[in-house]
């Protein structure tokens, strides 16, 4: 026989009131949070598996503002490359127009106006800024202007050759910026005829042309071509040589020997010196790089200079004029090789973005669940617990007025 005294039975019923009690109140507490796992106690297991696809959450939104920093860099900067290619495009309407020979010098200073206004828009466009503050095309040195005028008045390149990465997921990375210089400064120059300082007056160099690329590469034995020296001697004939060898390298003209005021070829280019004396010197500036801006400047500046007055004068303009077409169509072609770089970035963001928002979904789709609560069923238990806590209290009040006293 067991005897039971009156502190065990108060003891244990308390004690199973308060475990009831306690039941109910967690029941209480996943109905008010939402959630059937609010601490590790309440299912160990998944608590851990829990906190695990919570970081995995935590890394996906961290990649995910990447990827939206990626897409609003890369948006902004194929803006500014279009914008940039649509003034070109009028420019370069403009250099047609001006190389009309019916045109006054009033109405070329007109055309040098608004050249003036676009290569003040250019300028304007190549400062951009992001939502920061920071100059897009400066490189590093975001917070230094990308281009600004000399004293001179010509636009200079101010930032660095920096190229900004941003990792967007495990492994990938995407460059979100380009430098100025790249875009806007390193753009190869149309084969131009320089002459030099002390040739005689009144001597010039025109209709330069490149009309034959193999040729070039063949004169120069497959290696970079290099400036060519054109140098006329006391019969009156041009002299072409490679000037970076020693001694320097004659080379062969067409027809040979080519005569002062006559159209000659040299290495695949085509040219014709005029009015040139004994000891005169010309270069054929190859593989030089000019900006767009200088490009534009050179431009405004003949317009405003060159006429038409006599053979050299004119002879300077239509050379102006096509190799200022020629440097256009360069500068259009480095925006527009830049913005196709700038599409495929932007498409592996784009697929990148989508690969996390199916990635979070999945995720949050397990956390659900494994965390979230089954209304139904908790609002269920909670009536049972309910009833089984006031069942408990009802017992324990009849029990615990049971005593031997009641008998005597």
């Amino acid at each position: 026989m067991i005897r039971i005294s009156s502190q065990q039975v108060f003891s244990g019923g308390i004690n199973r009131l308060q475990e009831l009690n306690s039941n109910l109140n967690n029941t209480q507490q996943q109905i008010s949070s939402g959630k059937r796992v609010n601490t590790p106690s309440d299912d160990p297991v998944a608590a851990a598996r829990i906190l695990k696809l919570d970081q995995e959450l935590s890394r996906v939104e961290t990649y995910q503002r990447n990827v939206n920093l990626a897409d609003n860099r890369l948006s902004q900067e194929e803006s500014a490359l279009e914008n940039s290619i649509d003034i070109l495009q009028r420019v370069r309407e403009l250099t047609v127009q001006a190389g009309n020979g019916a045109l006054s010098a009033n109405d070329r200073r007109s055309i040098s106006s608004e050249l003036t206004e676009r290569l003040g828009q250019l300028a304007d466009v190549a400062n951009t800024r992001d939502a920061s503050g920071e100059y897009i095309f400066s490189g590093f040195q975001g917070s230094r202007q990308a281009f600004v005028q000399d004293a001179a008045g010509s636009w200079q390149y101010q930032g660095d050759e920096g190229q900004r990465v941003l990792e967007i997921d495990d492994g990938v990375t995407v460059p979100i910026s380009d430098h100025g210089k790249g875009i806007f400064v390193s753009i190869p120059k149309a084969i131009t005829g320089v002459e030099a300082a002390t040739n005689s007056a009144g001597s010039y160099i025109s209709g330069v042309e490149l009309t034959d690329t193999d040729a070039l590469q063949s004169a120069f034995g497959g290696a970079v071509p290099n400036d060519i020296r054109l140098t006329v001697n006391g019969a009156g004939e041009v002299v072409a040589e490679n000037p970076n060898t020693i001694p320097a390298t004659a080379l062969a003209t067409n027809p040979s020997p080519a005569l002062v005021g006559e159209e000659f070829e040299v290495a695949g280019i085509r040219a014709t010196v005029s009015d040139a004396a004994a000891g005169d010197e010309f270069t054929l500036a190859i593989n030089d790089r000019q900006s767009v801006f200088n490009t534009i400047e050179n431009l405004i500046a003949g317009l405003d200079s060159l006429g038409k007055d006599n053979a050299k004068s004119s002879a300077q303009f239509d050379t102006l004029i096509a190799d200022s077409l020629s440097n256009l169509d360069n500068a259009q072609d480095s925006l527009l090789g830049k913005q196709t770089e700038l599409g495929g970035r932007m498409n592996s963001v784009e697929s990148t973005k989508k690969f996390l928002e199916d990635s979070s979904v999945y995720t949050n789709e397990i956390r659900s669940e494994l965390q979230d609560l089954d209304y139904a069923e908790a609002i269920s238990n909670l009536s049972f617990q309910s009833f089984v806590l006031q069942a408990a209290q009802q017992s324990f009040a009849q029990v615990s007025q049971l005593s031997l006293f009641d008998r005597l």
